[in-house]
């Protein structure tokens, strides 16, 4: 899959998702976006909606939020609080660009995928819990733009669905991605992205919620050629994601590792490249005269491996030289005679 210039079968494309990192600052935002680049990230990833493109605004009980960390707060509240301003998008869009930085945005409904399209980004991500909103994510295939979509509260048959919905229109990759803030590492079950691959036929990746950078280096390993994860310039800011981020200090180590292991993964290598002239090898190991036939005591397999392979020292024995050989020579089949 090709995002911008970054053709995730060559690169793992590591995304440094804003959300509402920018503690309502367009300043902030804009660091953060420097911070992201300086940081190794190929990408910056916004979320754009309105609370009332989102939800309603109701004090319900259905709409109070109980548990994690945003309790007590209703969905209203908690989307005004974490809403990127529409007015902001395009100053951040072009100042990305003029950083050489990918930047994209998850749209929460057609009306945001309207609203992005003056921007041409170069893929739209789906969230997790629009998974199931099938005729959002018709809209935005429509636009012919790869689509990467989050799989945290999806059921097998939804995924199956989405993804035979997006194939007609365009690419899609898929994120296992575990819908809580922060994610337990041992509900991550990244043994998921290989079975998304095998099952679903397309690209795959990683949506990353746990604390620390060991989840994506292990989901890199596995497979995954999309890392996401939610980037901060402090910790101290005031953002309802800050929990779950990685600080510019933190996500450089995490890109670093990522480069490393999808360095070290290469590509299937049976035939050895190097190392060989320390395998063992047949030498001469005593004296032998022409004529003489070879023994255990005069010819071994030892190191190094320059010699004949050890395989054919059974057929060999009892054989003769065909000249005087000395200690330390390697045996060739032009040394041997019958």
């Amino acid at each position: 899959m090709k995002i911008g210039k970054i053709d995730t079968n060559k690169k793992v494309l590591i995304i440094a998702e804003l959300s509402a990192n920018h503690a309502n600052s367009l300043q902030i935002a804009k660091d953060t976006i420097y911070a992201a680049k300086e940081a190794g990230a190929d990408a910056i990833k916004l979320q754009t909606y309105t609370p009332e493109w989102m939800t309603i605004d109701s004090k319900k009980e259905d709409f109070i939020i109980k548990g994690g960390l945003w309790n007590g707060k209703n969905l209203f509240e908690l989307y005004k609080w974490a809403m990127t301003p529409l007015e902001w998008h395009e100053e951040l869009f072009n100042y990305a660009k003029s950083l050489n930085l990918e930047i994209f945005s998850s749209p929460f409904s057609k009306e945001a995928i309207d609203f992005l399209e003056q921007f041409n980004p170069p893929a739209y991500k789906i969230a997790s819990f629009e998974i199931t909103d099938y005729e959002l994510i018709k809209y935005a295939a429509k636009t012919k733009k790869p689509l990467i979509i989050s799989t945290g509260i999806a059921k097998i048959n939804e995924i199956q669905e989405v993804v035979e919905i997006v194939k007609k229109y365009t690419q899609v990759a898929l994120l296992k991605c575990t819908s809580a803030y922060p994610a337990p590492r041992n509900e991550v079950n990244l043994k998921t992205i290989p079975w998304l691959k095998e099952t679903f036929k397309v690209e795959v990746g990683f949506s990353d919620h746990t604390l620390g950078i060991s989840a994506p280096i292990a989901a890199v390993a596995l497979g995954a050629r999309i890392i996401e994860k939610h980037f901060i310039l402090d910790k101290n800011l005031n953002s309802p994601d800050k929990e779950f981020s990685l600080t510019p200090n933190e996500f450089k180590e995490m890109v670093k590792a990522v480069r490393e292991t999808e360095e070290m993964l290469g590509e299937i290598q049976l035939t050895p490249t190097k190392g060989r002239e320390f395998s063992r090898s047949l030498y001469v190991v005593k004296e032998i005269k022409k004529g003489e036939k070879f023994t255990r005591e005069n010819i071994r397999s030892i190191r190094p491996g320059f010699g004949l392979h050890p395989k054919y020292l059974p057929q060999i024995l009892g054989k003769k030289a065909c000249k005087d050989l000395k200690k330390g020579d390697r045996l060739r089949w032009e040394d041997i005679t019958d």
